[in-house]
């Protein structure tokens, strides 16, 4: 069953950007199921606010006065029990958009948990970590989908957003990650993205594939020193994609931890986004633009 795409405008403006939520039609499934409704709020353990138990895919949008035609669809990180919503969220959002790149925060279908998903990754991940991957695999072909969906409404709706339909970005952190590698392995004409940047992602979860033949440009972002081993699967991924004959560069902190987002560490992974942005100057904002007029 197909659930209708609705928009709920929320009357929050400021000089910056104008927030909208949008429901994304997605595909119902008797294989998970929630019980109660989204949450989010502050985790004691992970010092950062949450989102957790994600029954329904939405995106927030985050508006420039003056886009520049580039858009960036962003997955939070969380070991798809929770999204880390601030700093690999609304903060990476807000900074694209005093660049004049308009930024979508997509909140896919999570694992489903209970008062709090932190708390129960944390036991699992200390007691029996084979659960979480359990639990995560029926749940992660649901988050691509959703993946694919935001895409697919972005481009539909490029013209409403002044946006270039062909400069559609997916950016997405650890489990957000494995989303964008997702994204990336199964999209078609309509929901291709035009490039692809997994930070820290979890190659775990989805592992490194063939490259497909029209593969889009890639930035792969992590640090030698993530505690999760995530380095050899990040410079797995852009090996995958050099060998292959596509655009692909890479970031390899020597320190930086997993999951540093937006956080001030005072390490050179600070200013990743940075690096990140001089890539696109290169790779993306000097192709044509295609921007929609309203």
């Amino acid at each position: 069953m197909k659930k209708i795409a609705t928009s709920l405008i929320l009357c929050i403006t400021t000089t910056i950007f104008a927030q909208e939520i949008i429901e994304l039609p997605y595909e119902t499934t008797q294989n998970v199921s929630w019980e109660g409704g989204e949450k989010e709020y502050y985790s004691d353990i992970w010092q950062t606010q949450v989102v957790t138990n994600v029954s329904t895919p939405t995106m927030e949008v985050f508006a420039p006065e003056n886009p520049n035609g580039t858009s960036v669809i962003i997955a939070p990180g969380g070991g798809l029990y929770a999204l880390s919503i601030n700093s690999e969220g609304n903060d990476v959002a807000k900074w694209l958009v005093e660049k004049g790149i308009t930024a979508f925060v997509l909140k896919y279908r999570l694992v489903p948990t209970g008062s709090d998903g932190v708390q129960e990754i944390t036991q699992e991940g200390g007691t029996n970590p084979q659960k979480i991957m359990q639990r995560v695999a029926p749940v992660l072909p649901l988050s691509i989908n959703d993946g694919l969906s935001a895409i697919e409404y972005v481009r539909t709706n490029a013209q409403k957003y002044k946006l270039d339909p062909n400069k559609i970005g997916f950016m997405g952190f650890s489990a957000g990650g494995a989303v964008t590698m997702g994204v990336a392995y199964n999209y078609n004409e309509k929901n291709r993205p035009d490039f692809i940047v997994p930070v820290y992602p979890w190659t775990t979860a989805q592992p490194v594939q063939e490259v497909p033949q029209t593969a889009p440009s890639m930035l792969v972002i992590c640090a030698t020193d993530d505690p999760l081993g995530l380095a050899i699967g990040s410079i797995e991924l852009y090996s995958s994609w050099l060998k292959a004959n596509k655009p692909a560069g890479l970031h390899m902190y020597s320190k930086g931890g997993h999951g540093f987002g937006m956080k001030t560490q005072n390490l050179p992974s600070d200013n990743w986004i940075q690096r990140f942005h001089d890539w696109w100057k290169v790779e993306i904002s000097t192709k044509e633009t295609k921007v929609g007029k309203m």
